[in-house]
């Protein structure tokens, strides 16, 4: 048992050592005449080298239009290539896929999709552990994923496709 502790702790060291774990993600929020809607994707992810990170996210939307209320849920893990930095910017690539589920009060089974697509990136890097990070377009293919009228394959630069967040390096 000593020794499984031991190795646990020197497997967390190594991993905290380098400033390679970083955790964020985005929020939102909007109001108007019949339309209410919050969001929140916290993210997690690790940095294997300046160039190559994994990482994923886990999204909560809940929204009411008309009086039509939904509830959806998404996972999406990611690969991250970074082709450029330097001192305060980042240029980066999310590749991977998501699934989701999304339910519509009192309307029946809930609607699964998914996404398998590529999300460009930037990172402007205020101090050595905090970013801000914005993804934009969606590059790939979507079937019913977040109940996105978007089905099917491309390229997007929508609003929708738009997300801004702070990220925090460890």
């Amino acid at each position: 048992m000593k020794k499984v502790l031991v190795f646990l702790f020197v497997i967390m060291a190594a991993l905290s050592a380098k400033a390679q774990v970083y955790v964020g993600g985005s929020l939102s929020v909007w109001g108007g005449d019949d339309v209410t809607s919050f969001g929140i994707a916290p993210e997690v992810g690790y940095n294997f080298n300046d160039k190559w990170a994994v990482g994923g996210v886990l999204e909560f939307d809940h929204s009411k239009v008309n009086g039509l209320k939904t509830n959806g849920f998404a996972l999406a893990p990611y690969a991250r290539y970074t082709f450029f930095e330097n001192d305060i910017l980042r240029v980066f690539a999310d590749g991977g896929f998501g699934f989701s589920t999304v339910g519509v009060k009192d309307h029946g089974d809930n609607v699964n999709g998914f996404e398998v697509g590529i999300r460009p990136g930037l990172a402007l890097k205020l101090t050595d552990h905090l970013s801000v990070l914005t993804k934009v377009g969606f590059f790939g293919y979507r079937d019913d994923y977040m109940l996105n009228t978007l089905n099917g394959g491309g390229f997007s630069l929508s609003g929708q496709d738009l997300s801004f967040g702070l990220y925090y390096t460890f």
